[in-house]
């Protein structure tokens, strides 16, 4: 026969798996700390801490000026690149309707401000000539892939292109343009401007290849995603070669299919097309099939095929930048905010602690207990979060810690009142507890969910610091139900066992005079005058419920009424 499991030991069960939960933290922010540089503290956002700025001035052909459209598009998309570098809580804003300011807490790694630098559109372009960039073609004839083609293409007649790999896009000075370039030339070339519609001359960004590209087919912003992944073989096992997957729109598919059927035939190196971001060729595959979702396979790991797919997707933007500027920055809010807004937290801390004690006597230090709790595991969270994962704590994310305490608090109050309802019900603490457990439970996660499903809503359609409170919010939302199942529950589990709580003992803040309940300990009923009066036996008397003992006592008032009536009639 099975034993049947009592609430002391689920009690005990539940709080070894927090103990345990508190033990991973500690392990895990103790290992962080000694092994990886971690600190002891979060970091903070730039609101308290300061940080970078950089102001991006677009660059338009034709000396044009940005639309206010193209702008916020472009704010989307930094926005994007920033937090898949893992810097969280920058601010990425218009200045004047012609800048954008980008605010980045803290130094920023050389890889982060890359991200954010790269700023111009991604275009597809079709290759027609690449070579070595140290020298000139017609000096050393291995400057060029393909020295045959250098010869005729620079003979070619002037005529009109048919397509993007025409080598009627070639002239003479064109040729001889790509033979003199040099890829420290790109920074000044202009690249980033160049026309879509005209042929480009540029290198490869880590400097190693020299291109000649003809006009842009395919733009960037069709582009709807891009993924690294390893490549599937045709049993569906994973090779472990890393490629990147790209996805486009529908007009996107059409113009990349369009140019794959025409690459596919041609002699290298025309049958490759270049990626360029920011005027220069971050990758430059060989066609060798068709379809609308290419896929870009090569030499990868999975970080730089991860990096790679984070250009793609990233990369294009409706304009060009340029860095206007770049400066540090001190904490708009600085220490003496941060301070403010700790104080307000420990004021409401404290609150909720005497309002505790008040209300309930010595069950209040449970409350007490469990916020201690629910502030040890937050913080270590916290503190993970920010040197893994790259959060940074904000005001507005100290807001949401400060308006948890309250919501905290509420999940406690909820079990207590019910608990006190069973009590007042002439149920013993041992069953009050696991009856008023059952029915808070239910509030309690009716709460929790709308709190939770509130700020997930809110961290998807916010930007910027609102993220930080929606964040913390959700956070301790979860957290708080965590700690009421492994701690405040099993811990009242524990209490109801004692005989300072069990005897409702004025203190313990479930005496039954004060609740209005009509028995003294565990299930200990008051025996009215008319029982004593019948002779009731005590058995009797000590399994009568509240609600027997009223229907005893209408029946009794009603059976004096008629006798009474009964008398007059007579």
């Amino acid at each position: 026969m099975a034993t049947r499991t009592t609430p002391t030991r689920k009690a005990w069960r539940a709080l070894t798996w927090l103990i345990l939960i508190l033990v991973v933290l500690a392990g895990f922010q103790t290992a962080g700390v000694l092994a990886w540089k971690w600190g002891w503290t979060p970091k903070l956002a730039i609101d308290l801490d300061g940080g970078t700025e950089i102001i991006l001035s677009p660059v338009v052909p034709g000396d044009k000026e940005a639309t206010a459209e193209q702008l916020q598009q472009a704010v989307s998309i930094i926005r994007q690149r920033v937090d898949a570098s893992g810097v969280s809580e920058a601010e990425i804003t218009t200045l004047g309707n012609q800048n954008i300011v980008v605010s980045i807490p803290g130094t920023p790694d050389q890889a982060t401000l890359q991200r954010i630098q790269s700023s111009s559109k991604l275009e597809f372009r079709p290759v027609l000539l690449t070579g070595a960039p140290t020298a000139a073609a017609s000096d050393d004839p291995s400057a060029s892939a393909s020295p045959s083609d250098d010869a005729s293409l620079s003979s070619t007649p002037s005529v009109k292109p048919s397509n993007a790999s025409d080598t009627n896009w070639v002239t003479p000075a064109l040729q001889k343009q790509y033979d003199d370039f040099q890829c420290s030339d790109v920074e000044d070339s202009g690249a980033n401007v160049a026309d879509p519609d005209q042929p480009l001359v540029t290198c490869k960004d880590d400097g190693t290849t020299k291109y000649l590209l003809g006009p842009v087919e395919v733009n960037g912003s069709d582009i709807t995603d891009a993924s690294a992944g390893t490549v599937q073989g045709s049993q569906g096992v994973s090779t472990n070669t890393w490629a990147v997957s790209i996805r486009f729109n529908g007009t996107g598919g059409d113009a990349i299919k369009k140019m794959g059927n025409r690459l596919i035939s041609l002699e290298s190196p025309r049958n490759q097309f270049g990626a360029v971001l920011d005027g220069v060729v971050i990758t430059d595959p060989v066609v060798q099939g068709v379809t609308d979702q290419p896929q870009i396979t090569g030499n990868f790991t999975q970080e730089t095929a991860q990096a790679l797919a984070d250009q793609l997707k990233y990369g294009s933007l409706p304009v060009s930048f340029q860095v206007q500027s770049r400066d540090t920055v001190s904490a708009t809010l600085g220490s003496s905010q941060l301070q403010s807004g700790l104080i307000a937290g420990l004021i409401g801390l404290i609150l909720v602690v005497i309002y505790s004690l008040f209300q309930y006597r010595l069950l209040g230090f449970v409350t007490i207990a469990s916020l201690v709790v629910t502030a040890a595991i937050t913080y270590g969270v916290i503190q993970i979060a920010s040197y893994h994962s790259g959060y940074r704590l904000s005001l507005a994310g100290v807001a949401g810690l400060i308006i948890s305490i309250g919501l905290t608090a509420d999940s406690f109050i909820v079990y207590f009142e019910r608990i006190r309802d069973e009590l007042r019900d002439g149920r013993g603490l041992v069953g009050a507890v696991e009856a008023g457990w059952g029915r808070a439970l239910r509030t309690i996660a009716a709460a929790k969910g709308v709190n939770l499903l509130s700020a997930i809503v809110l961290y998807i359609l916010a930007v910027g610091n609102v993220k930080g409170f929606a964040l913390t919010l959700g956070i301790t939302t979860i957290i708080d139900v965590l700690v009421v199942l492994l701690f405040t529950h099993p811990v009242l589990q524990l209490l109801a066992k004692t005989r300072f709580f069990s005897s409702g003992h004025p203190l313990s803040g479930l005496d039954p005079n004060a609740l209005g309940a009509v028995y003294r300990g565990r299930a200990q009923f008051r025996v009215s005058t008319e029982e004593r009066r019948s002779g009731a036996s005590r058995e009797a008397q000590r399994r009568q419920t509240i609600a027997e003992r009223k229907a005893a006592e209408l029946t009794s008032a009603k059976s004096g009424s008629g006798s009474a009536d009964s008398g007059k009639e007579s």
